[in-house]
């Protein structure tokens, strides 16, 4: 019978533990998991700070600090601007885009009789029948979701967010500023032998987050040259600041061109631009090839995982975290491997 050892019991007692107080705290723990994954990435600028010019800890902190604030307000203040810009020019453009639309169904109504002239009658009715049925469909769809008390609960939520960014904000300065006190606490814990190890898995994880973001960084550049040229091929006089969009919302995991490209060639399409329209579809399908097949050898190059690794732990991370998932899943596959390369996980099972 196998019998565990006092530190063993100790150890798996610390782990549920942690995984039941994990599943009801993390859910309402984002803005300060985020503050503190901030600080953690901005702390080598304090430190370059402290090293270069000889700053005190708390002078690097407010330095870095209100340049973050900065970059962050102006990089915000842009794309609210641009957001709020382009819903008045919707709404004042609104009345027209309704008149197309109209036009258009019109037109395909009156091309959908003379089609249907020639066919039987039950083939008809049955074809009334469906149209009918996807408009009500359609109808009871924007009804349910586009009521007042959606729109209110949508808007009653906006000051959660906003007490969640200003408790990010002050989380962010406090984690900066007790990075080193909270560290010296964190090994003072362990002992000489178990402090070497995970600062060994801490390492091995930095680097691999650097890797990260680099990988991404380089598969959005080829990203950004291929919308360029494909753009500069299909609509010239658009093609440097659409492709810059592109790039932008490129660079966020998952969501990718298509979000871009998608929309605007299914707009083509219904505007009756049909040459336009497949031409922006092709570029869609070609950056997400791109993408698909150059992202995972590309991240496994820069984060030590084989390109089949790799896709596995960003498919299974998607699958059980969402967005997150997407970092979660190569990250934890590297935690477990530094583990037991430090030899804190011993597993040795051979069958």
């Amino acid at each position: 019978m196998l019998r565990l050892t006092r530190r063993q019991w100790t150890i798996i007692f610390l782990t549920i533990i942690i995984l039941v107080l994990s599943f009801f705290i993390l859910p309402v723990s984002l803005p300060l998991i985020l503050a503190f994954l901030t600080a953690l990435s901005l702390n080598p600028l304090v430190n370059l700070l402290e090293a270069k010019f000889k700053f005190k800890r708390h002078l690097s902190v407010i330095s870095i600090y209100l340049i973050f604030v900065v970059v962050i307000a102006f990089l915000g203040s842009i794309a609210i601007t641009n957001t709020i810009t382009q819903l008045v020019s919707l709404a004042e453009n609104l009345p027209d885009y309704i008149v197309q639309i109209n036009d258009l169904f019109l037109s395909w109504s009156n091309d959908l009789e003379r089609i249907l002239e020639t066919l039987p009658k039950e083939f008809i009715d049955e074809v009334n029948t469906s149209i009918m049925s996807s408009i009500d469909t359609l109808t009871s769809f924007l009804r349910t979701n586009l009521r007042v008390e959606r729109l209110a609960a949508f808007v009653a939520v906006i000051p959660n967010y906003i007490v969640s960014f200003i408790v990010y904000l002050i989380a962010l300065f406090l984690f900066m500023m007790e990075l080193p006190t909270l560290k010296v606490k964190f090994y003072h814990n362990f002992t000489d032998q178990t402090t070497a190890k995970i600062q060994f898995m801490t390492d091995r994880l930095k680097y691999v987050f650097v890797g990260f973001i680099k990988a991404q960084f380089l598969v959005s550049l080829i990203i950004l040259a291929v919308s360029l040229v494909g753009l500069f091929l299909i609509l010239p006089e658009y093609a440097v600041i659409m492709s810059l969009i592109i790039w932008i919302i490129d660079l966020i995991p998952i969501i990718g061109s298509i979000v871009i490209l998608g929309p605007w060639a299914i707009y083509m399409f219904f505007s009756g631009n049909i040459v336009m329209g497949t031409q922006l579809t092709i570029l869609a399908i070609v950056l997400l090839a791109i993408r698909r097949t150059v992202e995972p050898k590309v991240m496994g190059q820069h984060i030590g995982l084989s390109p089949l690794a790799t896709l596995i732990a960003m498919y299974i991370g998607l699958k059980l975290f969402g967005i997150f998932g997407f970092i979660i899943g190569p990250l934890t596959i590297i935690a477990f491997t530094s583990a037991k390369e430090a030899g804190i996980i011993k597993w040795n099972l051979k069958l």
